[in-house]
Formats: structure tokens, sequence, C-alpha cells
């Protein structure tokens, strides 16, 4: 009983520190969803020529294309800047292959004097998996990257994500990491990304 009491004297003092930023936070969005045509193009530093080439023989980049979703959640407001936490996943395909992740990290995102206009910047760590054409399995690596993007307001829960550029780094599929391989050792790809569409906020 006495926790009780204690989590919700907790929680009157958190939501009359809260007041005074309330129409602002209103007016930010607290929560916000997606579900967006996502593409990517994957630069690999050198050729992989294994029959488990996650870009293709003889290759060194291609586009990529799918969807992308995911959510944030803007807890923390200062004036017309808030940050919170974001999580995010991707499902893409080119050439019979395939990379998927899922990632989680910090966001910050501000309002410009319109209020219409919202840019913001994330920075996420995750896991992604990726399967070449010829492969059988999936092969999980750690997957790091950045977003940058502008949102512009609709209506009042909804905006239009006008663009978001993203560049990360995973390890993919490849001879050295299904099957026998060659023994070789490839570095991480790059990932140079885009998207467009929707907001729904909250």
């Amino acid at each position: 009983m006495k926790l009780f009491r204690l989590a919700s004297a907790v929680a009157l003092l958190l939501t009359a520190a809260a007041a005074p930023m309330q129409i602002q936070a209103q007016s930010q969005g607290n929560f916000g969803i997606y579900l967006n045509p996502y593409f990517t193009h994957i630069t690999d530093a050198q050729v992989d020529n294994t029959s488990f080439s996650f870009l293709g023989l003889n290759t060194k980049s291609r586009m990529f294309w799918g969807l992308q979703g995911g959510g944030y959640y803007d807890f923390i407001h200062s004036g017309p800047l808030s940050a919170g936490f974001t999580m995010r996943w991707s499902d893409q395909h080119a050439a019979n292959a395939s990379i998927r992740d899922f990632q989680v990290g910090a966001r910050v995102a501000g309002t410009l004097s319109s209020g219409r206009i919202r840019p913001y910047a994330e920075v996420t760590v995750g896991d992604a998996s990726t399967k070449p054409e010829k492969a059988t399995v999936r092969i999980n690596k750690a997957a790091y990257a950045v977003y940058g993007g502008v949102d512009y307001g609709l209506a009042r829960h909804f905006d239009l994500r006008a663009i978001e550029v993203g560049y990360g780094l995973v390890t993919v599929a490849s001879g050295s990491t299904v099957g026998q391989g060659n023994g070789a050792s490839y570095p991480p790809v790059k990932l140079l990304s885009f998207s467009t569409g929707f907001v729904v906020r909250f």
C-alpha cells in the first residue's frame, strides 16, 4: 500500500511538472508510427566471387527495395525540441537476395516556426539478417545506422514524411560466412537508404 501511495504521489508530481509543456507536446505528437516504401543502395568494398555472394557475382553494389516500418516515442520536450526512443524494421529484396533488420535507438526532433515542418535525426543499433540467392540459411550480424529526415504536418494526426536518408554498416552473408567459403574476410558493406511516405501521430 505504501508503494502504491508513493507511486501515486510521483505520478501526480510528474503530471503537474509536465502541465506547462502539455500543449507543446500535443502539437508535436508524443507517438508516431509508419509503414513506408524503402530503398537501399548497398556497396561492398570488394567483390565476392564465391557462390554465396550477397550482391551477386562480379558485383560491388546493388539497389534493394521493400518496406520499412517503425515508430517513435518522444518523452522529453523543451521548447521546439523533443527527444525520445525509436524502433524500426525493414524487409528488402533484390536479385533473389534479401536483407531484414530490426533496430532501436535514440531520436531528436524539432519544430520550425511554422509548426508543420519537423526535422529529426536518429541513431540506431540492432540486428540484420542477409540471405544470398543460393544460400538456404540466413546470416545474422550487428547493424548500425544514422538517419535524418523531415516530416511535414498535413493534419492533427497525420504527417507527410517528405524525405528520410540513412547511412549504415552491416556485415552481410558471403563466402566467408556461409558454407566453407574461400577463407577470405569481407568488411561490412555500406548502406545508403531513402524513404518517403506518411506518419500517423498521437
